[in-house]
């Protein structure tokens, strides 16, 4: 394969930490009836040795992903960030915002309206704020991606980025974020950098729960850091975000995962437990892939997406149901793919009380529930 170049800085040197083979592209989801092959693409993670930015090392898939159902737990994050930005007096009621869009679906702009924030009208038109939540890593030109969220600022204006952090992602042993569309895992120390080359400075930041470590930066043109972000530059550089060694044990951290749960389904199947899945997410594909789990191992996986009914997971021949259909399936156990979804499902599928099994990070058997589990914390519904 050729040496990638870094998305950001273009430099050649750097090294793969992760290399999860060739896999479908995890954002094609086929019409259940179209019985492939599917097409698959090399699948790795890079980490560039002169800026820092984890990345794609190549991805040659085309973007067609189905447009995804925002989740309740990612809402009240959106509802909880917009509080605190306009708390910190950084933005104030009334300015002009343009909102980048992720297609994972959901807006800021609603909720920001409610705080007298508006729209700009024209296109082009520069912004007093710029918002991107989950939405830069879909570009595969970053450095493109920072310098035009930048332009769009008006001199005094703020630009707010949400992204997924790399250290929650080696924290959590979260490998497979890593997905064919997502062309980017920022570390702040990575992001820091890259708002330099576009003439901004990172000023503060929050942090929350969701996806075990999200991270909300406002910057802008001139000023300094404030403590916030020291203190999480300083966390994450302990906790190895920039050194290829801790980065790479996500690879031992993916096999694990793999062997665990096809183990697990297929014990499961040898005893004749019907498992369905919830959560048709892109972090999903890969595992699945590379367990090598069919629909005799995992009968449908529902989502709340209508756009996903009727086709099926990429690279497998397991269909992608609704909830109704779940329900009506009377699974004996549903694995969850998404772990911020528990809540929201326990509440919104009361029938399959007791089913739930969160398949993640690193799934291990729980001798006494028979329910999947990551070290250190039950994650199955034991209510």
């Amino acid at each position: 394969m050729l040496t990638p170049i870094c998305r950001s800085c273009r430099a050649r040197r750097g090294e793969v930490v992760l290399d999860l083979g060739r896999q479908p592209a995890s954002d094609f989801f086929p019409p259940v009836g179209d019985n492939g092959p599917d097409p698959i693409y090399p699948l790795r993670m890079w980490l560039c040795a002169e800026c820092g930015l984890a990345q794609l090392a190549e991805d040659p898939t085309v973007p067609e992903e189905p447009r995804g159902v925002e989740p309740a737990a990612l809402v009240a994050q959106a509802k909880d960030a917009i509080g605190r930005v306009m708390r910190s007096g950084m933005v104030k009621p009334g300015v002009r915002v343009f909102e980048y869009g992720s297609p994972h679906g959901g807006s800021w702009l609603p909720l920001l309206a409610e705080h007298g924030l508006r729209p700009v009208e024209q296109a082009g038109e520069p912004a007093d704020v710029v918002l991107d939540s989950f939405g830069m890593m879909h570009n595969p030109d970053q450095h493109e991606a920072i310098v035009e969220r930048a332009r769009r600022l008006t001199d005094t204006g703020v630009l707010l980025l949400q992204y997924h952090s790399l250290a929650a992602i080696i924290r959590s042993g979260q490998w497979n974020a890593l997905r064919h569309g997502h062309y980017a895992y920022y570390s702040t120390a990575a992001l820091t950098r890259m708002l330099a080359t576009a003439g901004l400075v990172a000023r503060t930041v929050w942090r929350f729960d969701l996806y075990g470590g999200t991270v909300l930066l406002a910057a802008a043109r001139g000023g300094h850091g404030d403590p916030e972000v020291r203190a999480l530059l300083a966390e994450e550089t302990g906790c190895g975000v920039d050194d290829p060694r801790i980065v790479r044990s996500l690879q031992e951290t993916a096999e694990n995962s793999i062997n665990a749960l096809r183990g697990w389904l297929q014990r499961q199947r040898g005893t004749g437990r019907r498992v369905y899945g919830y959560g048709a997410a892109s972090r999903a594909v890969a595992l699945l892939a590379a367990a090598g789990i069919d629909n005799t191992m995992l009968s449908g996986v529902a989502d709340a997406s209508q756009a996903k009914w009727g086709r099926r997971m990429p690279g497998t021949a397991i269909p992608v149901i609704s909830p109704d259909d779940l329900v009506r399936a009377k699974p004996d156990a549903v694995l969850l793919f998404v772990p911020d979804l528990l809540e929201e499902v326990r509440t919104a599928l009361p029938a399959l009380a007791g089913r739930w099994v969160v398949a993640e990070p690193v799934p291990t058997e729980d001798p006494q529930t028979r329910r999947i589990i990551p070290p250190a914390r039950l994650a199955g519904d034991n209510r």
